[in-house]
């Protein structure tokens, strides 16, 4: 026989495509071809392959090999081909019989010594071979645990190809993912060590409530960065759908803690403020990798010292903010990735930041005005909550009282968005957030004219846009979920135009 197939999976972004890999020998002078669009990684896998083949005991075929790699229109990228191509060619050559493997996925990197890899990406990988009907997958053993929290696929992991090719010639045995549980997650930061800004934890639990972006504008030392570190504890759990979603990309970027298991909290993604634009919405050469909005998915996005990240950073999320996904176009193709992520930005008010507030600011009014002018009306106005914290004061500082902890507040939230996931059940969203601005100016959701008039008078005079309308009142149904309110009232919209506005701190 001189002609084998292997099922594989190439991805682009984060969609996972059944590839199958097709080797040919035929006589002619020795040498190998592999045509499909591969990139540089699959160009070198032919002297991967050579030696791992050479290494685990089996013969080289001294003979043209031509590897194809279908849909020959689709980019590949990466080195999760090598042990689909060995197989193929093993079984090309008549060396394996590859009836065992008929409609198996193969997936991994071949080492020299003939050792399989682990690759980054094998969840999607995975969750696309069991969507297009693909029953079992062969991963390196190091994936195993990862690539079986899919449902309904048999998984098996295998170390090296020697073992690989005693399972398709004598039924040798393969690896069994791991069944251990996974170890309980360390405690993380609580809402109970944040001493008073009873303003800054109210806004907090709001976005939490919501899936709002938020703004903390304070001096050093106000709680900002305290705050915003503990968002993801009073967020809910993920869902499994988005859990997927999450530990896919974190899967892709090579983050994955190890034992793959599917990551439930929330992610909290902080950049530092010299981070580039690629760094920050994804980008790379080739194949665009994910950026921190997108491992930021379901979580956070925690920009501290905001005005001090470049202006083509910050103006880059503005799209993502709007559409919860990034769109990176390069000349070898596109890669689309999501980003519902809440960002969270943190802010002095002023180049001096003096600890005692603007009582003891020395900075001139056009130094106040061209520091936070960094972030630009257009960036801001997509900010839900713009929060102004004061300093804090002794009494606040050791105040004997106990806090609430992020465990009280995340009930509330829950029980916020449980109400919402009912009320917005018949547009299929979940969150306030979410809502389309003509949605809620519409019946059934319309508010009373008597309940938006402050709202009305603000747009009307231009200090409010359209954009920041929408926002209010979707704050305003926000908090009237977290008092247990049916519909918001006047006093909700008024206390989210001051929560939007900064008013009143």
């Amino acid at each position: 026989m001189s002609y084998a197939r292997v099922l594989c999976v190439g991805l682009v972004g984060v969609t996972g495509h059944l590839v199958e890999v097709e080797a040919d020998l035929a006589p002619g002078l020795p040498g190998v071809v592999i045509s499909g669009l591969p990139d540089t990684a699959l160009h070198e896998a032919r002297d991967r392959v050579r030696a791992a083949v050479v290494n685990s005991g089996q013969r080289w075929p001294n003979r043209r090999i031509t590897l194809n790699l279908l849909p020959a229109t689709l980019p590949k990228f990466g080195s999760a081909f090598d042990l689909a191509i060995a197989v193929a060619l093993l079984g090309g050559s008549g060396e394996l019989p590859l009836l065992p493997l008929e409609g198996v996925v193969v997936l991994g990197e071949l080492g020299l010594d003939g050792a399989v890899r682990p690759v980054r990406g094998v969840l999607p990988m995975v969750a696309a071979a069991a969507r297009a009907g693909v029953q079992r997958v062969i991963v390196p053993a190091g994936n195993a645990a990862e690539a079986a929290v899919v449902p309904g696929l048999r998984v098996r992991g295998v170390d090296t190809l020697h073992r690989l090719v005693g399972f398709v010639r004598d039924g040798g045995p393969l690896i069994e993912p791991p069944t251990d549980a996974p170890p309980p997650a360390a405690p993380g930061p609580d809402l109970s060590e944040v001493a008073g800004q009873g303003l800054g934890r109210r806004a907090l639990e709001v976005a939490a409530a919501g899936g709002h972006h938020l703004a903390l504008i304070g001096p050093p030392g106000a709680g900002k960065t305290m705050l915003a570190e503990r968002l993801p504890s009073i967020l809910p759990e993920l869902e499994d759908g988005a859990a997927l979603e999450v530990t896919a990309l974190h899967s892709i970027a090579g983050l994955l803690p190890v034992g793959g298991r599917l990551l439930r909290r929330p992610p909290f993604q902080a950049p530092h403020h010299t981070a580039t634009v690629p760094s920050i919405v994804g980008g790379g050469s080739g194949l665009a990798r994910p950026g921190a909005i997108s491992l930021a998915h379901r979580g956070v996005l925690f920009l501290d010292e905001a005005p001090e990240f470049s202006k083509a950073a910050l103006e880059a999320l503005r799209q993502p903010l709007e559409h919860g996904r990034v769109l990176l176009t390069r000349s070898r193709g596109g890669a689309e990735y999501p980003a519902r992520a809440q960002l969270v930005l943190a802010a002095n008010p002023c180049p001096c930041a003096n600890p005692a507030g603007d009582d003891r600011c020395e900075c001139p009014p056009l130094a106040r005005r061209r520091y936070l002018g960094r972030l630009s009306g257009p960036l801001l106005d997509r900010i839900d909550l713009q929060v102004r914290l004061h300093p804090m004061r002794a009494a606040e500082l050791m105040e004997p009282a106990a806090h609430e902890s992020s465990a009280v507040v995340a009930g509330r939230v829950a029980a916020a968005r449980q109400a919402a996931a009912q009320r917005w059940a018949a547009l299929d969203r979940r969150l306030n957030a979410e809502i389309p601005g003509p949605d809620l100016r519409r019946s059934p959701w319309r508010l009373p004219a008597r309940d938006t008039v402050d709202l009305r008078v603000r747009l009307d005079s231009g200090s409010l846009s359209a954009r920041g309308f929408d926002r209010v009142i979707r704050l305003a149904w926000t908090i009237a979920d977290l008092d247990g309110r049916a519909r918001p009232n006047r006093e909700d919209v008024y206390e989210a135009i001051q929560l939007r506005t900064g008013e009143g701190a």
